[in-house]
């Protein structure tokens, strides 16, 4: 059977909704802060010269950047299928590329020819490096897109904060751009203590940040829903962290060819008047904004919430359904899910939320919801008489439902 009738079939066989495969990616310069639901055998099954696994990305047609030991078809989400002889995997990529507007809806698929985005869990028991995401203009020397990104940290993912719950956005006002530079510089001099000219913030679960490209941040370490950009474009500006090195090769991932070892190259990809924006907390955190009257929608059976909404490139959204409840929601545009707590019924599919997941092995907590059926309305029915289903979504860009 060809990926054309595989993907067909699997949009009929789900009433428009597809059942993805969980993705699983390694980051050689991070350590697992294994609150991903991964087996503890499982962390580091691809090898140690590949390092744990501590991302699991969502929705994905987006491949990983993992240097030259990359898996195929690393960072990409798969569409599980069943015949009735047993299960078959096709990518989300080619059923997008197959399927079209059919899947992602026609506005979307006019304007990029792609899904534009993807979610992921980021879960390192540290801090990650100060580092800085491309705006498209940069990235397009190298052959990739901008990216912007944004956090929400799930409370069901982060019992514990980590090593070191706090983030680093920005650069302190008052710096000058030679104090950065000298940093960049001195990268190859042990610790090059560029959050030294950088302020840090305290994370709260059930809260977000948004990080737009050409902004300096250093992830904290709860564990992170991250919706963003299609692209895995960055480059890492801290060369000590935790104390750990942070190869120089990293510097320079991102830079063009004919500029590597240009410290004037890696200047120009930071915005400087927002990194040394003074009001970081106003206009870069963001608390839940309910989608309409919260006593309206719980008489309704659910309460949802905007958690990502102040980049264009995607938004995320959190639904809670009550328990004992079966609503219908309404969505004006494509979007992935993760159901992050619960069980019950998501259109045609049974939903459940697992507490421990073996590499490799399929689950029943990751979905793709084409716009036909978002627009027409998902039946989500919560059988429990005591646990909400709770369930994280994530849309492309300029999502015609947000409005705040």
């Amino acid at each position: 059977m060809g990926i054309s009738s595989i993907a067909q079939k699997a949009l009929e066989q789900g009433k428009g909704i597809l059942r993805l495969a969980p993705t699983w990616v390694p980051r050689s310069f991070c350590v697992p802060g294994r609150r991903i639901k991964l087996h503890p055998d499982d962390y580091y099954v691809l090898g140690g010269a590949r390092g744990g696994i501590d991302e699991r990305w969502l929705s994905s047609t987006t491949p990983a950047k993992n240097g030259p030991l990359t898996g195929e078809n690393e960072g990409l989400s798969a569409i599980v299928y069943n015949d009735g002889s047993g299960d078959q995997q096709i990518l989300l990529k080619d059923a997008v590329e197959e399927l079209k507007g059919e899947l992602i809806g026609d506005r979307l698929w006019d304007e990029y020819k792609s899904w534009p985005m993807y979610s992921k869990f980021f879960d390192n028991m540290g801090p990650l490096p100060h580092h800085i995401h491309h705006n498209d203009e940069h990235a397009a020397l190298i052959g990739q897109n901008g990216k912007p990104e944004a956090y929400y940290f799930p409370p069901q993912l982060n019992n514990h904060g980590g090593d070191f719950p706090y983030t680093f956005f920005g650069i302190t006002p008052g710096t000058t751009k030679e104090q950065i530079k000298e940093c960049l510089m001195n990268f190859n001099k042990g610790d090059n203590k560029i959050t030294n000219y950088s302020s840090a913030f305290r994370l709260e679960p059930g809260t977000g940040w948004d990080v737009p490209p050409g902004m300096l941040h250093a992830p904290g370490s709860l564990c992170t829903y991250e919706p963003q950009k299609a692209s895995d474009v960055f480059a890492m500006y801290q060369s000590l962290v935790n104390e750990a090195i942070v190869p120089e090769e990293l510097l320079w991932n991102g830079t063009p060819e004919d500029r590597k070892g240009d410290y004037d190259q890696l200047m120009e990809v930071i915005d400087w008047e927002l990194n040394t924006n003074p009001n970081m907390l106003e206009t870069r955190f963001m608390r839940p904004k309910p989608v309409k009257d919260i006593a309206e929608m719980e008489a309704e059976g659910y309460i949802e919430n905007w958690v990502c909404y102040l980049n264009e490139a995607f938004s995320a959204k959190e639904l809670t359904v009550l328990p004992g409840q079966t609503v219908t929601i309404r969505d004006a545009a494509a979007y992935g899910i993760i159901v992050m707590q619960g069980h019950g019924k998501f259109g045609v599919w049974d939903i459940e939320t697992p507490a421990l997941i073996r590499y490799g092995q399929l689950t029943n907590d990751e979905f793709f919801v084409s716009e036909k059926a978002a627009k027409e309305g998902v039946v989500i029915s919560n059988p429990s008489a005591n646990d909400p289903i709770v369930i994280l979504k994530h849309f492309g860009p300029l999502n015609p439902d947000l409005v705040l």
